[in-house]
């Protein structure tokens, strides 16, 4: 092996010594940038599942998410073929001001003009947002091909963290949080005060699928729970001093009964919600066994926009817990964990979860105030189990959801059929309109050319999931989320039973 015997300097890092040697000495041109990136990713792997190296874009995105703002023009959309389905406008922002329209089709922006084979979510983004004051011009299609240019000037755009809100029943509220951001609080406040006003004595808190976010924003929801003076959770870290959060007087839900539903998918500042009502026997916890995070991550940033979400300490729960998970095993066991609660039998059966010694055995056991049993190491126990509904499952209802087929079709196909006029009111529609026979035979249709077919007997067992979803989603096109959980939540197990424990 050929070899010329050089020497390094007295540099004691060696990461940037390595990368400067490659360089500025290797045989082939390097991007030096994505190397350092993947040195840095490599480093964290070692430490934690959520120790994590941010590049720029994935940075800006979850402080955009997590700040409750972005800039840009206000609409929500669908991607249809080449073009993006414009599905809400919201109230008061730059694309409703410039005349932007429910049901218009932007087919180009800046006089590009986009093709089915390379549009996507993430190209939408890029092209649509940008600074605010700068303006996008974008090519429309409203009713029979009429084309329109409109120019919008971008904008701060105010993103809730409340997904929905509505009265189920005379005393009964429901609101679900999609994140705990720096202005859930507020959102969370705004939408119970509305509610208190019409006589709502009881609350549903849906934190199903809600991944967390900040600390202080799960401190705060908490506070509106509790008396003065309770603990709500505390911190540890080897570099941290310890940190005890507590309720203030400011609570405005102090007495009401609450009901907390979790899944798999209710995650870290979520956990801190749901572990506090739980130590205080302050709420019911409904669902199945929450993910298990109980890490704290504070974010540095860099010159180049990219950062680091770095652990710097465990939170607990009044009662002491800690629910994160084990990592033990390495991330891609970390990752899987869900999937083998699945195929342990957890996610469908309640004998499966306390007989799991390796989570819940008796030297994990914490007491509630009331002295109920609680457990640590493993995510949130509900109080009150609800199994996966399996029946779903099916090869062609599962390929269908997939491939967004039933969201296709709506947009493509069903909201030109429907004569929303003949529905004064969201409970006129749900009560009233039904998915044809011709309109399935029509999907089933419509699937066959994307080559998701179905036997007769397969189409006929997946018809009431199938038309369910059509509904559900044309009902969010027309009457937004409200309705669009409204709807589903007429059956819903999770809420079902928090309303009987009511």
């Amino acid at each position: 092996m050929p070899c010329i015997l050089g020497f390094l300097s007295g540099d004691n890092n060696k990461v940037d010594t390595i990368l400067g040697l490659v360089k500025n000495k290797y045989v082939d041109a390097v991007d030096v940038d994505s190397m350092e990136d993947l040195a840095v990713t490599q480093i964290l792997s070692s430490l934690d599942p959520h120790t994590v190296y941010l590049p720029p874009t994935d940075a800006l995105q979850q402080k955009e998410s997590l700040e409750g703002n972005f800039e840009g023009i206000g609409i929500e959309y669908f991607v249809l073929n080449d073009t993006i389905l414009v599905t809400n406008v919201r109230q008061y922002s730059p694309a409703e001001t410039a005349g932007l329209q429910k049901g218009d089709k932007i087919v180009a922006v800046n006089g590009e003009i986009f093709k089915s084979n390379t549009l996507s979510a993430n190209l939408v983004v890029d092209k649509l947002r940008g600074k605010k004051g700068s303006a996008v011009k974008v090519n429309v299609i409203r009713g029979a091909d009429k084309i329109n240019d409109i120019e919008i000037i971008r904008g701060k755009i105010l993103v809730s963290s409340v997904d929905a809100a509505y009265i189920v029943n005379n005393n009964t509220g429901f609101i679900k949080l999609s994140k705990f951001g720096s202005n859930t609080e507020d959102d969370f406040v705004q939408e119970l005060q509305k509610m208190e006003a019409l006589g709502v004595k009881n609350l549903i808190l849906d934190l199903r699928g809600n991944g967390g976010g900040y600390l202080d924003a799960a401190i705060e929801l908490t506070d509106q729970f509790l008396p003065k003076d309770k603990l709500i959770a505390f911190t540890k870290g080897i570099h941290q001093p310890n940190t005890y959060y507590k309720a203030t007087d400011a609570g405005l839900f102090e007495t009401g009964k609450i009901a907390v539903l979790v899944d798999e998918g209710t995650a870290s500042a979520s956990e801190i919600v749901a572990g506090a009502l739980q130590d205080w026997d302050r709420g019911l916890i409904i669902g199945r066994r929450s993910f298990g995070k109980g890490l704290v991550q504070q974010q540095f940033e860099f010159y180049d926009g990219s950062a680091i979400n770095l652990t710097i300490a465990r939170y607990y729960t009044p009662s002491g817990r800690c629910i994160q998970k084990s990592y033990k095993n390495g991330l891609k066991a970390y990752k899987n964990e869900i999937n083998q609660r699945f195929n342990k039998g957890e996610i469908t059966s309640l004998d499966s979860n306390l007989t799991d010694t390796s989570l819940f055995s008796t030297k994990y056991k914490y007491k509630t105030a009331a002295g109920k049993n609680v457990y640590s190491g493993g995510g949130i126990m509900p109080d009150v189990f609800i199994p996966l509904d399996t029946t779903k499952h099916m090869f062609f209802y599962d390929a269908t959801i997939k491939q967004q087929l039933i969201s296709n079709f709506v947009y493509s196909k069903l909201i030109h059929q429907t004569q929303i006029g003949k529905y004064p009111t969201i409970t006129d529609f749900i009560n009233n309109y039904q998915i044809s026979q011709l309109q399935y035979q029509q999907f089933i249709t419509y699937c066959s050319a994307f080559k998701v077919n179905a036997t007769q007997n397969e189409s006929e067992k997946a018809k009431p999931f199938i038309t369910k979803s059509l509904k559900a989603i044309l009902i969010k096109y027309y009457y937004g989320n409200d309705g669009y959980y409204k709807y589903l939540n007429n059956d819903d197990a999770f809420v079902l039973a928090a309303l009987q424990k009511m």
